[in-house]
């Protein structure tokens, strides 16, 4: 799984991030890894959707949290993943 922003909503459901935190995080989940330009484009496509929300932050970098309509996303594509895998896993011990 690849798709940046499934691996993004996957991270925050863990807990709030900001940037770098997330990609370390999706590092180590998925063993893939974020460049800055795919990170960030996809946190302002979530955050145009709604699935993310920022946070206030006296800090310089700046933390996300997963919103409700994100969980939900997330939870729909995640059954649907597990969907598909089952089903292939079922399918490869007939092959």
């Amino acid at each position: 799984m690849t798709d940046p922003a499934i691996l993004i909503l996957s991270s925050l459901a863990g807990g709030d991030k900001h940037g770098y935190a997330i990609m370390e995080d999706v590092q180590r989940f998925a063993g893939v890894r974020l460049g800055a330009g795919t990170l960030y484009g996809a946190i302002t496509r979530l955050e145009e959707t709604g699935w993310i929300a920022p946070l206030e932050s006296a800090e310089r970098r700046k933390p996300y949290r997963i919103t409700a309509a994100g969980r939900q996303y997330l939870r729909e594509q995640a059954a649907d993943m597990d969907r598909v895998a089952k089903t292939a896993l079922r399918r490869l011990k007939h092959a």
